[in-house]
């Protein structure tokens, strides 16, 4: 996600300040600046959440019932 939310800061920062192409139907400049928004957005909450580039892992522990067995569990996603 964080990889992403790059990429549309930087296809957005293109459209809002380097494209000079003046058309009648579409704002670029205003496209340029809702994607750098929406992207800005997306890098926030990727480095919230802490899964940059989609990897994330997650590890609980806890005793069992019985109080004598310890129960490990590691999930990891691959992206």
């Amino acid at each position: 996600m964080g990889a992403l939310s790059v990429l549309l800061i930087a296809v957005g920062a293109i459209l809002a300040f380097a494209v000079k192409i003046a058309s009648d139907d579409v704002d670029l400049t205003a496209v340029g600046v809702i994607l750098m928004v929406v992207g800005a957005i997306g890098l926030i909450a990727s480095v919230i959440r802490g899964s940059w580039l989609g990897f994330s892992s997650t590890r609980e522990r806890r005793v069992s019932t019985d109080g004598r067995t310890l129960v490990e569990r590691e999930r990891g996603s691959t992206f």
